[in-house]
């Protein structure tokens, strides 16, 4: 994305990220009021701007009379900490399957078609099943996030091994007896390592989304924590009434995964030099 428009997105994309980043920081510190307490008396309260608001609840409230901006806060912190963390596990998961699969033929056969079984299943439907077999929760949210997208990273690694592992130093190194788990990890891996990077931004993007639809069909996060998608869920009945509810938790997931988004287009020109000057 270039020129002065691009510039532009970007900016406003690190600051949108920004802006997240530091309400899940700092949501013990910033948020108005705490996002579970219910007050029945205050329920379909409307943001600050319509009539009928009331003073503190700058976006309103819910069915229970909860807080939006509050619950909207802390659930940053739940979809960032997913995102993160699920891809933490599927990249190191990843990465590490096409190291051996690039560099072990005998390895190769069996993980690739293992790969090409997972990927006959949409990602979100493979992790709905196994969410509704092993049940949720948010720890039972990452480690499913995480299996299910380590495919991405093994399959592009994979490829890069498999165009340097004939170069020169890494015959060298093999010629003076570097170990293979050396090799791999000191030699090959910080050679190919940019992939990694911009796949992993990517993935951010995608854990959330996966997330927010999980914890909307009830199958993600306790209804007890705040998250966006369990905002989304108690929020369509009410779209007519109340249509704050369901829409700022929207506006959140949209908003963060675009300036994911921009900025891992912005990582993949960087570290791809046959993507500059485009």
């Amino acid at each position: 994305m270039n020129g002065k428009y691009g510039s532009l997105f970007n900016w406003l994309s690190l600051c949108v990220l920004g802006g997240f980043l530091i309400m899940a920081v700092t949501a013990t510190k910033i948020s108005p009021h705490d996002p579970n307490v219910q007050d029945l008396l205050m329920r379909f309260k409307p943001p600050f701007w319509l009539s009928g608001s009331e003073d503190g609840y700058w976006l309103g409230t819910d069915n229970m009379g909860r807080d939006l901006l509050s619950r909207i806060i802390y659930g940053s912190q739940v979809s960032i900490l997913v995102g993160v963390a699920a891809v933490v596990i599927s990249g190191v998961l990843g990465t590490i399957i096409g190291l051996l699969s690039g560099f072990y033929s005998a390895l190769d056969h069996l993980m690739m078609r293992i790969a090409d079984i997972q990927l006959a299943f949409p990602t979100i439907l493979l992790a709905l099943a196994i969410v509704a077999v092993i049940g949720g929760g948010l720890n039972n949210l990452i480690i499913v996030l995480g299996i299910t997208g380590w495919v991405p990273y093994a399959r592009v690694i994979r490829s890069e091994v498999l165009s340097i592992r004939s170069s020169d130093f890494v015959v060298a190194a093999q010629t003076i007896g570097v170990s293979d788990f050396r090799l791999l990890f000191r030699h090959i891996l910080p050679n190919i390592f940019s992939p990694v990077i911009t796949i992993a931004t990517f993935q951010v993007a995608s854990a959330i989304i996966a997330e927010s639809s999980l914890s909307f069909l009830g199958l993600g996060v306790p209804v007890s924590v705040p998250s966006w998608g369990n905002m989304l869920n108690q929020g369509q009945l009410y779209m007519e009434s109340a249509w704050w509810i369901s829409v700022f938790p929207g506006l959140s997931i949209m908003l963060i995964v675009l300036a994911i988004n921009i900025l891992g287009d912005i990582w993949r020109d960087k570290l791809n030099p046959k993507a500059k000057g485009r």
